[in-house]
């Protein structure tokens, strides 16, 4: 399956930008070396480096991989990994399963599609990157037939985790899940005694998931790998509407 939209200009840089499926071998791994340059080497997390220079795991192979490429240069300049239901059975588990308990989700399990390894080239988050990696979940989700969206947005705990605090504890009512959607952290965060009312910075991710439309869902995690504070977020494809797929032709 390919995801044909209109180019789009990709200011300040002024190139075109094309939204499609990863389909070979070499096109996953232009992803994991874009993710890797971005995850590992920029965030500095040396205990992840590799010879091979690629961020990679074992559920790259039951994902499809959104690419976004800056079709002058040919570099792949954004990605999104998604698992459907149906690859989510064969592998056993959602890539969140990691750091939470999603019993309370066992429900609508049949129909969850899971984001994960959102990923933009520092010189192309002038917005429009993500508004087609969002507009690829919308397409995605449609042909599966998927009613919700899950995904884990991260906060870096560089500042030792008053951010983190401060953005759960700033959060407003609306935007956390009804209660019988909240998951429970398997490691929590420590919240301990750190400063939440410090000012929020929120991630431009997470700040993408809610003006979408996404809840959070109880309580973050604690990811030490990545040192990072995890919030679990879910967002109902009836809540994303049209918004992020209007300006788009998908096929």
């Amino acid at each position: 399956m390919r995801i044909l939209t209109h180019p789009h200009d990709a200011s300040p840089n002024f190139s075109k930008l094309s939204l499609s499926l990863a389909t070979t071998s070499e096109e996953v791994r232009e992803v994991q070396r874009l993710r890797y340059k971005v995850f590992i080497e920029t965030m500095g997390l040396s205990a992840l480096a590799n010879d091979e220079g690629l961020d990679q795991d074992e559920f790259d192979a039951y994902c499809d991989h959104l690419i976004v490429r800056d079709t002058k240069s040919l570099k792949v300049v954004g990605t999104y990994r998604i698992l459907g239901p149906n690859s989510a059975r064969d592998l056993g588990r959602y890539y969140a399963e990691r750091e939470f308990d999603l019993a309370r989700l066992e429900n609508i399990r049949g129909s969850i599609a899971e984001a994960g390894r959102a990923c933009i080239h520092p010189d192309y988050r002038s917005g429009a990157v993500i508004m087609l990696l969002w507009a690829g979940l919308a397409a995605f989700m449609r042909r599966e037939r998927c009613s919700h969206l899950i995904g884990c947005a991260s906060v870096s705990l560089a500042d030792g985790g008053h951010n983190a605090a401060a953005i759960y504890h700033q959060l407003q009512p609306q935007e956390f899940a009804p209660r019988e959607y909240h998951v429970q952290p398997i490691l929590a965060f420590p919240f301990g005694s750190m400063d939440q009312h410090h000012h929020a910075n929120m991630p431009p991710l997470l700040k993408a998931y809610l003006r979408a439309g996404a809840w959070i869902c109880g309580e973050p995690a604690w990811d030490p790998d990545f040192h990072s504070a995890d919030f679990f977020v879910m967002l109902p494809l009836a809540n994303l509407g049209q918004r992020y797929a209007r300006h788009y032709r998908m096929e």
